[in-house]
């Protein structure tokens, strides 16, 4: 009677050894969790802000527009996008205003950014700034 109880305590030992080894050999799901971010657009310019796109950081893998229904960004108002999926430390964010000028300005992913735009804020018209 007694080895059949220390044959059952080792069986179930064994078991739950054998249990932890296999969960310990599956990939952790927190470190596969993509963290996302929120941005908020301030428009303190004179431009309208007509597009805004998201890429990752030195690259030209463009999103489709963020804004929907033909909405835009005019002069002292501003639009927030938020809970952004991330696969990156940083995303890029882009405005494009009413002259086809790009804007852009990068963000840290995890955290909540706000990007002003101002006249001063550089522009890319395709060499025609």
């Amino acid at each position: 009677m007694r080895n059949s109880r220390m044959m059952r305590n080792s069986l179930g030992l064994l078991i739950l050894c054998a249990a932890l080894g296999i969960l310990m050999l599956l990939p952790p799901r927190l470190s596969s969790a993509q963290p996302s971010t929120s941005v908020n657009i301030v428009n303190n310019s004179n431009r309208v802000i007509r597009n805004v796109y998201l890429s990752h950081v030195g690259s030209d893998d463009w999103s489709a527009d963020q804004m929907a229904n033909d909405a835009t960004i005019g002069p002292g108002q501003s639009f927030s996008m938020n809970n952004m999926a991330c696969d990156q430390q940083q995303i890029k964010v882009i405005g494009e205003d009413q002259e086809g000028c790009f804007l852009s300005t990068v963000v840290t992913c995890g955290e909540s950014s706000t990007w002003t735009i101002t006249n001063d804020t550089a522009t890319d018209c395709g060499g025609n700034q």
